[in-house]
């Protein structure tokens, strides 16, 4: 049988490593109970977390047991890593409605059932912690030389960090201890931006239990150029259809660079490495499948096989000069709004498609904006509806369709 390793490795996953001989071995002779921590900045996750629930899938198919540490203990600190300024502070309230909002978003991934796969929240053991206990018994094992040159600490020193952000790292390293008690958590796996802060728990366990315990980091993700990747022009790409619409997000994933769509296909679906290998020969026009077929499988994934097919299909229709598809993003106006029609700044405004009246004229000046399928020429057009209905271009790529109803 294939060590899940390598097929991790395969599909690009694996960063860093802590030691490969031993992970290797490990992940051959046993079932391996691994975790992966999520701090609960927002009520949903984002496209930014697909690569580290990939693997956990990945590992569990192989028979391994992931746990998935929502950290609604941590949360309350937030992890400084790659933020220029502390973090908002979250009330105990909000934090607890997103962990709720994570636990439904994994379950569409990994099975929880009979502990197949465990969800557990740092918050059940780090919000009753004594803080002179803890320091004490904990914080001697942590030297501040050792975590100043930690990414994380480095990049903030000078520009000022706190003592409260500091803590952040004897929390996490404190979750893998806790979790090799509880559990016989052997491995903690994250992104890449992780590592200072997994070794520091890998370590800990040893020290503390005089146990082995390994690390090991997957590749962000980021494009060719080295861009992280995760941002549209509304902002985050969501997993909430609420925030990121099915087919918005298809759009985002069918519009990847050329030199992007086959690593996204490795890490990011279950198709074969061989149908992948083979689509990695294609040039040109061809790449637009293969980057349909990943916009496909994400959505199916994400929001199921019926709202990627509804996707996929508006997608062709409008690019195939159409207007008549499934979920392209839609506003509803009241036929006592619009009247006999509607000026072309206020409409892009109405349907949230500019920030401001400012960026409307620039569009427009730039032959930016059409309307149904005919370029706006001007500020004072008046948009009419064409079967009570009118189709929206924002420049190459964005379309809305409007609807005027009663």
């Amino acid at each position: 049988m294939e060590n899940v390793f390598d097929t991790l490795r395969e599909r690009g996953f694996i960063e860093q490593i802590s030691d490969e001989t031993a992970i290797r071995k490990l992940l051959e002779n046993e079932r391996v109970t691994l975790y992966s921590g999520f701090d609960p900045t927002a009520d949903s996750l984002t496209i930014g977390h697909f690569v580290p629930i990939m693997a956990l899938t990945h590992l569990q198919r192989a028979g391994h047991r992931p746990i998935v540490l929502v950290g609604g203990g941590t949360g309350f600190v937030g992890d400084p890593t790659d933020k220029t300024e502390l973090r908002q502070m979250m009330p105990r309230e909000r934090i607890e409605h997103n962990c709720a909002c994570f636990k439904r978003q994994f379950s569409r991934f990994l099975d929880f059932s009979d502990g197949e796969a465990i969800m557990v929240d740092n918050a059940d053991w780090l919000l009753d912690l004594k803080y002179i206990p803890f320091i004490r018994e904990y914080g001697v094992h942590f030297t501040v030389n050792k975590m100043l040159t930690a990414d994380a600490y480095r990049s903030r020193f000078e520009r000022g960090l706190t003592f409260f952000e500091f803590n952040y790292m004897l929390m996490q390293a404190y979750d893998f201890l806790e979790l090799y008690r509880r559990y016989g958590c052997k491995l903690q796996v994250g992104g890449n931006d992780q590592w200072s802060n997994i070794l520091a728990g890998a370590d800990l366990i040893r020290r503390v239990e005089n146990a082995e315990a390994e690390c090991m980091t997957y590749t962000l993700l980021t494009t060719s150029d080295g861009k992280k990747m995760g941002k549209s022009q509304k902002g985050a790409v969501w997993l909430d259809r609420e925030k990121t619409s099915p087919y918005e997000f298809f759009q985002y994933w069918r519009n990847v660079g050329d030199a992007d769509v086959i690593k996204l296909l490795k890490l990011l679906t279950f198709l074969p490495m061989s149908e992948i290998n083979e689509m990695s020969k294609w040039q040109g026009g061809e790449l637009n499948r293969a980057k349909e077929k990943l916009a496909f499988e994400l959505t199916k994934a994400i929001h199921g096989e019926e709202d990627a097919s509804q996707a996929m299909n508006a997608a062709r229709e409008l690019f195939g000069g159409g207007a008549s598809g499934g979920s392209v993003p839609e506003t509803e106006i009241s036929a006592s709004e619009w009247g006999g029609g509607m000026n072309i700044i206020d409409l892009l405004s109405r349907t949230g498609l500019i920030a401001s009246r400012g960026e409307g004229r620039r569009l427009i000046e730039q032959g930016g904006v059409r309307v149904n399928e005919r370029k706006v020429e001007g500020f004072d057009c008046i948009v009419e509806s064409v079967g009570n209905q009118v189709l929206i271009q924002k420049g190459k790529k964005v379309f809305h369709r409007v609807k005027v109803i009663g």
